[in-house]
């Protein structure tokens, strides 16, 4: 076999075989393959596209390029994947509440991506979690407390990391195929049986609109099943943040007081809820998804998930007292600005991107790869759709290391808001999938 064969099929509207398929994943991880090659196969895939058969040989490829993770445990294994938002830290509730449902949750997660935050940096915050661990450690956290939060080795998926580097400077990010493949590819290298995908729709995801939101998640449905994994999907509201924070350390606090049952993140915990009660319904934990959000709910309002991340934090080399202190350790910038609407109404319509991106500038995302985080500065008190305002109702406070850099802030934080006399409200989640 040889890469121009490959490249030239797809180019012609051919498919490869899947045999194609996994020669040229392999060639990606040993260099066999050019950057060259890499570039003009992904470019291919973006113009023509792999068809379902395609996208699954490819992700098993990628998957199967690197270390594979195998369980022997009592219970099954599973584990979620959002494709990114604002205020979304879904993550860090769901992975012990479903702990302490008797799964075993080994997240292999990442870090800020664009506008969006990175479930990585948020538990940087934490004093002494190590996000990053060798697989070892990995296994022995998922085996002692159910669940684990933490960064890919480098030897899981390294077609994809390749592949990765050469779509991100040759404009061929954007395909449904290229993206089902290198989530899937390293969500899969878990060894998972079961998995929850996601899929953020509105003005803080990805996919702005329904119908390209509902193409990616059945396409990550089709391809996870097709992988053997038994997926399913839910499409989700992100025309707003989802709790009323943004930035690393602000989110944390806010998990930890929904741990403890003083959170006001209500839509971050419902989301939770039915991400959980999804997923336990598809491997029969639960005979129906309002039995499996039953479940999750129970979890989180009797402390059981507030104990399983508390383990899961002392374990990964955390403070054992994170859920009874942790907010009084997390790290608080010092200029604290709050931002008035201006104007009286009810909140229309959020650009929720644009409240990433002041995150971002504060310091608290990345600009350049090498950027190192505030993991202090971000946004709270975020009012939402159809909040009622006057004009001295503040929309938000920013949270910045300087007075410069809050004052920055406050033009856009008041553009990102449209004020009227009346909102559309939309359901939080759009639509199942699988």
């Amino acid at each position: 076999m040889d890469a121009r064969t490959i490249i030239a099929k797809i180019r012609d509207n051919e498919t490869p075989t899947n045999e194609e398929l996994f020669w040229f994943a392999n060639g990606l991880a040993s260099g066999d393959v050019t950057d060259a090659q890499a570039g003009a196969f992904a470019m291919s895939v973006v113009l023509n596209g792999l068809g379902d058969a395609g996208r699954v040989a490819l992700t098993k490829g990628m998957r199967d390029s690197g270390d594979i993770m195998h369980w022997d445990l009592d219970q099954p294994v599973v584990d979620k994947h959002s494709t990114g938002g604002v205020g979304d830290t879904v993550s860090l509730l769901l992975a012990p509440a479903l702990a302490a449902c008797d799964v075993y949750v080994p997240m292999v997660s990442g870090r800020g991506l664009g506008h969006t935050g990175g479930t990585l940096d948020k538990l940087d915050a934490i004093d002494g979690y190590r996000s990053e661990v060798n697989a070892a450690t990995f296994r022995k956290v998922v085996k002692d407390t159910g669940a684990c939060i933490a960064g890919a080795t480098g030897k899981i998926a390294p077609a994809d990391k390749r592949l990765y580097l050469v779509r991100d400077v040759t404009s061929t990010v954007e395909s449904v195929d290229l993206i089902t493949a290198s989530i899937l590819s390293k969500k899969l290298s878990a060894g998972l049986e079961a998995l929850v995908m996601d899929v953020k729709c509105g003005s803080g995801a990805f996919m702005k609109t329904p119908e390209d939101a509902r193409t990616l998640a059945k396409a990550l449905v089709e391809t996870g099943n097709g992988a053997g994994c038994k997926t399913c999907a839910l499409i989700t509201d992100m025309s707003q943040p989802l709790a009323p924070v943004a930035g690393n350390a602000l989110e944390v606090a806010e998990v930890l007081r929904c741990l403890r049952g003083e959170g006001t993140a209500q839509r971050m915990v419902e989301v939770t809820c039915d991400l959980g009660g999804a997923l336990l319904a598809l491997i029969g934990v639960a005979k129906d998804e309002a039995e499996g959000r039953s479940k999750i709910a129970e979890t989180l309002a009797a402390g059981h998930a507030a104990e399983r991340f508390g383990r899961m934090v002392s374990a990964m080399g955390g403070p054992s007292d994170v859920i009874e202190n942790g907010l009084a350790r997390l790290p608080e910038a010092p200029v604290v600005v709050e931002v008035l609407a201006g104007t009286a109404g009810v909140v229309q319509s959020i650009d929720t991107e644009a409240l990433g991106e002041i995150v971002v500038h504060l310091g608290g995302g990345r600009l350049r790869e090498d950027d190192k985080l505030d993991l202090s500065v971000g946004l709270t008190d975020l009012q939402g759709i159809g909040a009622s305002l006057d004009a001295l109702t503040p929309l938000a406070r920013i949270h910045a290391a300087t007075e410069d850099a809050a004052d920055a802030a406050v033009e856009t934080l008041r553009g990102a808001y449209q004020i009227g006399d009346s909102f559309t409200s939309s359901p939080l989640v759009l639509e199942r999938i699988g």
